[in-house]
């Protein structure tokens, strides 16, 4: 039976392919085997050596070792003695760090922001004020003028009150001066009808104190026909006319107790007149001293 040997080329190129993978193979296995000793150790390995027991050659005896022998001392050269070691200086102490300054930094738009609600804020502010002052300047020109009001109305009212007891005098329908409780004038036969005074017993006369020492163009003195004697402060104050647009007792350095001399001398304040001025108010004192005559 005959074989067939002819080799096709697929076979011969598988050989060699087998053939390469081969050598290849056995190379890398023969140079990982080469690998230990184509190295060198760094450091290299110490070389071994012999234990010698450390000692004096001349000297020594015994297997066992001689604990630490005592150093000699010559007697021709004495040591000297040793100093004491100084002590180490103190560690100082580390100096502090200086502390840093932080500086902090804020949005523009921020400062700006803030910078306009402080500005808003005091104009506020302001405008409270500006309206509380204007408030209080009307007030006070208010009660001036009532004031002012008060004092024409009572001058009127005295001018009628004495108009009418002069005509009523006349005619003899006029009601009578006095505190008698009897139709008639009370006072002196020889008098004046037109006086006010009924009695010569007590009379006030009046002293005045401040004012911004305006003038006094017109005055007037209370008189009393009672016993009671003392002093009466009254404080006043005058507009820039001279008028008086305010009057009330003090206690402060009066002296009198009766009720009737403070009001006599309170409404004879109102009836006084100083000199015009600048300034539209202007306050003082009318001291009344009523004694006996």
């Amino acid at each position: 039976m005959a074989y067939d040997t002819s080799v096709t080329r697929d076979d011969e190129q598988n050989k060699k392919r087998g053939m390469i993978i081969s050598v290849a193979l056995h190379v890398v296995i023969i140079m990982m085997a080469l690998l230990p000793l184509l190295t060198f150790p760094d450091p290299p390995p110490g070389q071994a050596g012999i234990l010698v027991n450390l000692g004096l050659p001349d000297e020594g005896q015994g297997v066992e070792n001689a604990g630490p022998a005592e150093p000699a001392v010559s007697e021709e050269t004495p040591q000297p003695p040793q100093e004491e070691a100084a002590p180490p200086p103190p560690a100082s102490k580390p100096e502090p760090e200086p502390k840093k300054e932080v500086i902090t930094t804020e949005d523009p738009n921020q400062v700006a922001i803030r910078k306009e609600q402080e500005r808003k804020e005091r104009e506020r502010q302001q405008q409270i004020e500006e309206q509380r002052r204007e408030q209080e300047r009307l007030e006070q020109e208010r009660r001036e003028q009532e004031a002012r009001e008060k004092a024409a109305r009572e001058a009127k009212e005295r001018e009628a009150q004495e108009l009418k007891n002069t005509i009523g005098g006349l005619f003899g329908e006029g009601e009578g001066k006095g505190n008698t409780g009897k139709p008639g004038n009370q006072g002196d036969p020889g008098g004046d009808p037109n006086a006010d005074r009924v009695t010569g017993i007590s009379t006030g006369s009046g002293v005045v104190e401040g004012f911004g020492g305006r003038g006094v163009v017109r005055s007037d003195k209370p008189q009393d026909n009672s016993q009671d004697q003392g002093t009466v402060v009254v404080k006043a104050c005058i507009d820039s006319n001279g008028n008086i647009i305010s009057a009330e007792f003090t206690q402060a350095g009066s002296t009198a107790t009766s009720s009737r001399l403070k009001q006599l001398a309170v409404d004879s304040a109102k009836r006084w007149k100083f000199a015009p001025g600048n300034v539209d108010k202007q306050c003082g004192r009318i001291i009344f001293n009523f004694r006996l005559n």
